[in-house]
């Protein structure tokens, strides 16, 4: 499955969450490695929910930008 991830700057590095997965955080000092986390993060989470018998939540966000004068 394919989750979006949303990354923000943060005072001491990177911290990252997705809508689709309620509750899974991570951080990290470079996107690349909140990145990583993130991408860890999520397996565990999955992991958690289908040894518990819960289901697995189905990616459905999406992203786009819009533009707009500044």
């Amino acid at each position: 499955m394919k989750y979006l991830i949303v990354v923000e700057k943060t005072e001491t590095g990177f911290s990252a969450y997705s809508p689709d997965v309620p509750g899974c955080v991570s951080t990290g000092r470079t996107e690349e490695e909140t990145e990583a986390n993130m991408k860890e993060a999520i397996e565990f989470h999955v992991d958690g929910l289908k040894q518990e018998g819960l289901p697995v939540p189905r990616p459905s966000t999406k992203s786009i930008y819009v533009e707009v004068a500044a």
